[in-house]
């Protein structure tokens, strides 16, 4: 646990009791705060006043008597579409709002540090899609090379649940539009733009609010090197505005498919090499056609954002290479579930928009493709580019019609369930074929959470191996 430094003796509250909640309660406790805590679900406030947290009904106005700052959980709206109640009452009283990031950042540094032969370091990663994968790998890439590390935030472990710090730890976090928003304190040494897509523009009053907040993790704190992807305007843009010229390496651009030899240092992706340059040179090159947990383009992009991370904190290229091939990948994110008769079903249960289904779709050929679940706002007319991939798609969940209507000439069938889905794609399958559940949508139709959405899958083509 990292206790919470500055709030001794003040009454501190949090809204949202769900783990990170729960945690943050625990780490302000540890500071020597005097806690209290509220939550909209009666269950949720049963479970945790059973656990001896002090429950008070923040929606009241006698109850913010002395309350010094509230910290709220990522998931509770803040500004868009409207505050929560209780979040407006904080705005109203001038109370400080804020989150377990922001006290993580103001609380991670301690006086043993002056101890150390090596400071800790932060990595954070940020973006629209390939966080996780990117964080967990840059996690692996340190661990197999020797050096501390953990792994948290918007996976993993909750902030303030870490452990603290080792002499020459190397913290990984990957944050959420929803945690960077709020955050009072960022400051990361390393910080990750994978790249962006829409996503969440309900919480963040449209795309230019989403990029808002995903730029503060570079705005706010200042990290010693910033790395961006460029594929998109909004990279590009804010390579330009924390590069200072050509020859400013303190910004690693990085790219799925451009050349990059003009900046002062770039790592990129084609045809399946890595490339990393420095001041217009080579600098070192990496096949990535043969590791099997870094599958297709948008992998290649992981792969070159985690290499750029480890490079800014010290590690050789080889090193990196080395443990790039012991990486597995993650669950529901490309992940080959099984080979059967010749056919592969891989879960990308976590393609949750277009643009993550998109790149799901060009990661392989001839694919039987399982989409569908609760259809976000745009539909999926930006597929049409990828469906030449897809032999025949086979359409799940709420949106199911919908989605049946943008498919233009791509065969489909309307399976409804997940289990009608993978019974027809498996019926219909020939060897070489690719059957992938790669939804385009989100899960909250059917399932709880995609992870929930995910499992179905795999326990289903698992049934397909035992039969």
């Amino acid at each position: 646990m990292i206790p919470v430094e500055g709030v001794e003796n003040q009454t501190i509250a949090v809204l949202g009791l769900g783990r990170s909640g729960r945690a943050t309660v625990a780490a302000l406790t540890a500071g020597g705060a005097n806690v209290i805590a509220w939550d909209d679900g009666n269950d949720t406030r049963e479970a945790a006043a059973a656990e001896g947290v002090r429950i008070v009904d923040l929606t009241r106005a006698e109850s913010w008597h002395e309350v010094t700052a509230l910290i709220a959980s990522p998931g509770i709206a803040h500004l868009y579409p409207k505050p929560h109640p209780v979040i407006a009452q904080a705005y109203a009283l001038g109370v400080p709002v804020d989150n377990d990031i922001g006290l993580f950042f103001r609380s991670y540094a301690n006086e043993d540090w002056s101890y150390f032969d090596r400071a800790p370091r932060i990595i954070a990663v940020t973006g629209s899609n390939g966080k996780s994968t990117t964080t967990a790998l840059i996690h692996h890439v340190l661990t197999e090379c020797g050096r501390p590390a953990q792994m948290g935030g918007n996976i993993g472990t909750g902030v303030l649940s870490l452990e603290p710090a080792v002499d020459g730890e190397v913290v990984v976090l990957e944050l959420s539009s929803y945690q960077t928003d709020l955050a009072r304190a960022l400051t990361p040494d390393v910080a990750v733009f994978t790249n962006l897509s829409p996503d969440h523009l309900d919480r963040h009053g449209g795309p230019g609010g989403y990029f808002a907040a995903k730029r503060r993790l570079f705005a706010e704190g200042g990290p010693d090197r910033a790395v961006i992807g460029v594929d998109e305007d909004q990279g590009l843009y804010l390579a330009n505005q924390l590069g200072m010229g050509p020859s400013d390496d303190r910004v690693i651009r990085i790219s799925a498919g451009q050349k990059l030899d003009r900046a002062a240092w770039s790592v990129f992706a084609r045809k399946g090499f890595l490339s990393e340059y420095r001041k217009g040179r080579q600098a070192a090159s990496i096949d990535l056609r043969q590791i099997s947990g870094l599958p297709g383009a948008h992998n290649h992009q992981n792969a070159c954002a985690a290499y750029a991370a480890c490079r800014a904190v010290g590690l050789a290229p080889r090193q990196i290479e080395a443990a790039f091939h012991s990486f597995a990948g993650l669950p529901h994110r490309s992940q080959l579930v099984a080979e059967i008769g010749g056919v592969k079903y891989v879960n990308d249960s976590k393609a949750t928009n277009v643009d993550a289904a998109a790149k799901a779709l060009q990661a392989f050929s001839h694919i039987r493709w399982i989409g569908g679940g609760l259809g976000k706002e745009g539909g999926i007319s930006d597929l049409q580019p990828y469906l030449g991939n897809v032999t025949k798609a086979y359409l799940i969940g709420h949106s199911a019609r919908d989605f049946a209507l943008e498919l233009g000439q791509t065969p489909y069938e309307i399976s409804d369930t997940m289990e009608q889905a993978v019974r027809q794609a498996a019926a219909d399958a020939e060897p070489g074929d690719t059957v992938l559940l790669a939804p385009a949508a989100a899960s909250f139709d059917q399932y709880p959470n995609f992870e929930k959405r995910g499992e179905d899958f795999t326990r289903l083509v698992r049934a397909l191996q035992d039969s």
